[in-house]
């Protein structure tokens, strides 16, 4: 079989089994856990805008909370207005909580914060924002549901106990390029997919200027690694830079300790 229609099959889609198996998911881990509803971060951005409409047409709108968690000079008034118009036409419940004052007093309790530390701040905002979550989670007994795709999952593009810390990841068996099929068929509005994906941890920053590719060349040397390509071969099939795939194998082999419990030693 020709290399290149094989990766382009992985990425098809069946909307309705997918929603259907998607949603029984979500309905199966909440009974599961005896709990009344579930709650979930909501940034303007794609893979929550498609958390939004599974959750809410799983369960009652009543039972589903999504919450915004804007951070003062970061948060565009775009992503803002686009989690503003999902959450109207959706009729779910809505809170927002601002985070910047949080960070300020967190910066403030530390004696020798040090404010030029990119990489902690960074990951500093996804702690509080899912401290947030799961103190409402406590608060109405309900389950926090994560955000994150196959892509993020399987490079670590994620905050470990933070973005990285839920109950359930509904998407996390589905590829980016996946997600955005699935948005369209959900109906979600254009502007949200015609979005640059972002994590939001500084102004301006985008999932591409921090992974130095983008969603479409790193799934498809994902796929292409599951099928035991060669970096050699995927570069060539892809016809794009070998290195380009050895960023995404580098990526891939570090993160093991993101997606395991930690370590505990036989006695």
């Amino acid at each position: 079989m020709n290399e290149v229609p094989e990766i382009e099959e992985k990425l098809k889609i069946n909307f309705p089994r997918i929603k259907e198996k998607l949603t029984d998911f979500i309905n199966k881990k909440v009974r599961e856990a005896n709990a009344d509803g579930v709650v979930f971060g909501l940034s303007g951005g794609i893979d929550s805008a498609v958390i939004a409409y599974l959750c809410q047409r799983t369960l009652e709108n009543d039972n589903v909370l999504a919450v915004s968690m804007p951070e003062e000079g970061v948060t565009s008034k775009k992503d803002l207005k686009d989690s503003k118009k999902i959450v109207d036409e959706l009729n779910i419940d809505f809170k927002t909580v601002q985070i910047s004052s949080i960070l300020e007093e967190f910066s403030n309790s530390i004696e020798d914060f040090d404010q030029e530390a990119k990489v902690p701040i960074a990951n500093l905002k996804p702690r509080i924002r899912m401290s947030i979550l799961y103190y409402y989670a406590n608060l109405l007994n309900y389950l926090v549901v994560g955000t994150g795709n196959k892509s993020e999952l399987q490079i670590g593009y994620f905050t470990k106990y933070g973005d990285g810390a839920s109950d359930l990841i509904p998407l996390g068996s589905l590829y980016k390029n996946q997600v955005y099929k699935i948005a369209e068929k959900l109906g979600v509005p254009n502007e949200i997919l015609e979005k640059e994906p972002s994590a939001g941890l500084w102004q301006g920053q985008t999932d591409e200027s921090e992974l130095g590719l983008g969603y479409d060349k790193i799934d498809r040397i994902l796929i292409g690694l599951s099928l035991n390509f060669e970096k050699e071969k995927i570069s060539e099939i892809l016809d794009i830079p070998i290195e380009d795939v050895e960023v995404v194998i580098d990526k891939k082999e570090s993160v093991e300790h993101k997606l395991q419990r930690p370590p505990i030693p036989e006695i």
